[in-house]
C-alpha cells in the first residue's frame, strides 16, 4: 500500500513539475519574443488599422514589468490614440487603411478613436477604408475616411439604434426563484425586469430619448464627413437604403463597390508606386508598440490621468473592476506626488456598490483640497459611476456618453416558493426579535422590507447631497434631475450635470489650464498585474473561463446572457447605485 501511495506522489509530483517546466518555456518564449515586438517602419508605409479585440480605456500595464501584455487579449484606447498620433507626424507613415474592423468598443470610445483619426486626415494624409461587411459603429468610425469601399458581395448595416431588455416575472413565478426588491425613484428601471413582464412608460421613454441622443449625435458626425444631411440619413435608415451594395453605393454612404485587390491598387496610386509593387503595411499592434517609445507630451509638471472602469464592487478592485482600494491608492499617490500637478479621473462604469462609490467621493473631497480634479467620462458614467465623478471641480462628458441614473436599490434572492415545492421546510431561532435577520428560505417580511428601504432612503439622500455639493445647486434641483433617470452627454450639459463636451484630451488640457501648466507629461495610474501573472496566482482564473466558454457553446448566446444577468442579480450585495438596465446598443 505504501509503495503504491508513494508511486502514486511520485506521479503526480513529476506531471506537476512538467507542467511547471511548460508554463515556464512558454514564458520565455514569450519574452524572447517581446524583444522583438518593435518593428521597423519603412519609407513610404500605411497603417493599417483592424481592431478585432476586446478595447478598454486603458489596459494599465507596468512597461518595466517583463510580463506585461503578455497573454492580454485587450487593446487600450489610449494606446490606439497614441499611435495615430505618433502617426500623423511620422515622415514614412503616408496614410492608414481601415480594413474589416468590427469594433468591440462603446460608442465613446470610438468617437474618440474617429476624432483622432480626423486630426491624423488633417495633416494632409489620406484615409482610406474597406469592409466586407460594416455595422454601424464600424461605419461610424469608417465613415472619416477620404473614400469608403464595400465588398461586392458584403453588407453595410444602417437602420437606426436599438436594445432589447429582458423581464424575469414569469420565469420568476415558474421556478419559485425571485428577487425581493427595494427601490427608490419611479426611473430605477434596474429592478424592472424582476418586477413586470413588460416595459414600463417611463422606462420606454427614457430609453427612446438616450437612444435618440446617441443616434442624433452619430448622425452629425457622419454628416459633417459624408456631406449628406441628416434628413437624408434618417430617410436612408428608414428605408434600409444600405440593403445591398449596390443600394449602399448610390445612397452615398460608401464611394464604390470592389474588391479588396482593387482596394490595394487605389492605396498604392495614393501612395504613387507601381501596381506590381507590394505596400508596406504596419499594422496597428505593431505600430503602438513603436510608439510607445516617442513622447508627444513633455515637462516636468505632471497631470496624473487615474482609469476607473468596470462595475463599482467593496474591496480592491482591478483592471475590469473599481474598487475603493485600488482608486483610492491611485489618488493617494498622485496627491503626493510632488511633480503632479492636476488629476484627471476617467470614468467608464455603470455603477455598483454605494458603499464603495462613496468612500472613493470622500477620497476626491480630500484630494481636491491640495489638488485640482477633473472627470472625462467615457462610454457610461451612469448612477455609481455618477456618484464618484459629481464632486470634481469640472466634469467633461462625450455627447454619446451614457450618464445620470441618480438612484439606488436593493435585490434580495428569495426560494422560499422553489423550497415549499420541492419539500423544504426551513425552520429558524433567535435570541432577539431581529436576530433571525432574514432567510432565503422565507417570504420577506415588512419588517425586514422596511429596514432595507430605510438604508435606500437615506443613500438616495447622501448620493443627491453629493450632487447637490459638487454641481452647486440645491437637493430639490438635484432630485428633479435624479429618479434614476439615464442622460446623454449632450442632454447632461443642458441640464448641468457636466460641464463641457469633450474627450480624455480636452480634460487634460483643462486640467493643465487649471494650475498654469504650458509643458506637461501625463502620468497614468493604477499599474495592474498581468494577465499572465493573475493566472499564475490563481490558476482556477483559466479554469473559470473555459467554464463560461463551455456553458455560453452549449445553451447559446441568448440563454447565457439571461443567465448571466441572473447570476449578476443574485450577486449584488448592499445598496446599489447602479445603471438603470443593460444596454447593449446595435
Amino acid at each position: 500500500m505504501n509503495f503504491l501511495r508513494n508511486l502514486l506522489a511520485a506521479i503526480i509530483g513529476c506531471l506537476i513539475a512538467f507542467g511547471i517546466m511548460f508554463v515556464m518555456f512558454l514564458v520565455l518564449a514569450a519574452l524572447i519574443g517581446r524583444g522583438e515586438d518593435t518593428v521597423v517602419v519603412k519609407n513610404n508605409s500605411v497603417l493599417e488599422i483592424q481592431l478585432q479585440t476586446p478595447i478598454s480605456d486603458y489596459v494599465g500595464m507596468d512597461d518595466s514589468n517583463p510580463f506585461a501584455g503578455l497573454f492580454s487579449v485587450k487593446q487600450g484606447l489610449d494606446d490606439i490614440l497614441h499611435a495615430i498620433r505618433v502617426a500623423k507626424d511620422d515622415n514614412k507613415i503616408k496614410g492608414i487603411s481601415l480594413n474589416n474592423n468590427v469594433l468591440m468598443a462603446g460608442l465613446s470610445q470610438t468617437k474618440a478613436i474617429r476624432d483622432a483619426l480626423i486630426e491624423f486626415e488633417g495633416s494632409g494624409k489620406f484615409i482610406y477604408a474597406y469592409g466586407d461587411f460594416y455595422t454601424q459603429k464600424d461605419y461610424y468610425l469608417a465613415s472619416v475616411a477620404k473614400e469608403i469601399f464595400l465588398n461586392p458581395v458584403g453588407a453595410l448595416e444602417f437602420k437606426g439604434l436599438s436594445t432589447e431588455v429582458l423581464f424575469f416575472k414569469d420565469l420568476q413565478e415558474k421556478t419559485g426563484v425571485k428577487m425581493e426588491v427595494i427601490r427608490h425613484g419611479k426611473y430605477k428601471s434596474a429592478v424592472e425586469p424582476f418586477l413586470a413582464n413588460e416595459m414600463s412608460d417611463a422606462n420606454r421613454t427614457q430609453i427612446k430619448e438616450l437612444l435618440d441622443a446617441l443616434w442624433d449625435s452619430m448622425l452629425t458626425n457622419i454628416s459633417d464627413s459624408r456631406n449628406i444631411s441628416i434628413e437624408n440619413l434618417n430617410h436612408i435608415a428608414d428605408t434600409l437604403g444600405t440593403r445591398t451594395p449596390k443600394y449602399a453605393a448610390l445612397s452615398g454612404l460608401i464611394d464604390d463597390v470592389i474588391f479588396f485587390d482593387e482596394y490595394e491598387s487605389k492605396i498604392k496610386e495614393a501612395l504613387a508606386i507601381e501596381d506590381d509593387m507590394d505596400i508596406n503595411y504596419v499594422g496597428i499592434s505593431d505600430y503602438i508598440n513603436t510608439a510607445s517609445k516617442i513622447k508627444i507630451n513633455s515637462g516636468k509638471g505632471k497631470i496624473a490621468v487615474i482609469y476607473a472602469q468596470g462595475e463599482i464592487w467593496y474591496g480592491e478592485g482591478g483592471s475590469d473592476v473599481i474598487g475603493q482600494g485600488i482608486i483610492n491608492d491611485a489618488l493617494k499617490k498622485a496627491r503626493e506626488d510632488d511633480d503632479v500637478k492636476a488629476i484627471v479621473l476617467r470614468v467608464n462604469s455603470p455603477g455598483g456598490s454605494a458603499l464603495a462609490s462613496d468612500i472613493i467621493w470622500r477620497e476626491i473631497e480630500i484630494t481636491k483640497q491640495s489638488k485640482p480634479v477633473v472627470v472625462s467620462m467615457g462610454d457610461v458614467a451612469a448612477s455609481g459611476g455618477y456618484y464618484i465623478a459629481a464632486g470634481a471641480d469640472k466634469i467633461f462628458a462625450e455627447p454619446t456618453t451614457i450618464t445620470g441614473s441618480i438612484g439606488v436599490f436593493g435585490t434580495v434572492p428569495n426560494i422560499s416558493e422553489l423550497a415549499k415545492n420541492m419539500g423544504v421546510n426551513a425552520e429558524q431561532v433567535g435570541t432577539n426579535q431581529n436576530s433571525v435577520e432574514y432567510s432565503l428560505f422565507e417570504p420577506m417580511n415588512d419588517n425586514f422590507r422596511n429596514n432595507v428601504l430605510e438604508g435606500i432612503e437615506a443613500t438616495y439622500e447622501t448620493f443627491l447631497d453629493r450632487v447637490a455639493q459638487g454641481r452647486g445647486i440645491s437637493i430639490a434641483q438635484a432630485d428633479s434631475l435624479a429618479q434614476g433617470r439615464v442622460w446623454s452627454g449632450v442632454d447632461a450639459l443642458r441640464l448641468g450635470l457636466v460641464d463641457e463636451l469633450g474627450g480624455l484630451d480636452e480634460a487634460i488640457a483643462e486640467a493643465a489650464k487649471m494650475v498654469n501648466l504650458d509643458n506637461y507629461s501625463v502620468r497614468k495610474l493604477p499599474k495592474y498585474k498581468s494577465d499572465f501573472e493573475k493566472f499564475m496566482e490563481d490558476m482556477g482564473g483559466a479554469s473559470a473561463k473555459s467554464k463560461e466558454t463551455f456553458i455560453q457553446k452549449e445553451i447559446g448566446l441568448e440563454a447565457y446572457s439571461i443567465l448571466k444577468e441572473l447570476k449578476s442579480a443574485m450577486e449584488n450585495k448592499g445598496i446599489q447605485a447602479r445603471m438603470p438596465f443593460t444596454l447593449n446598443i446595435k
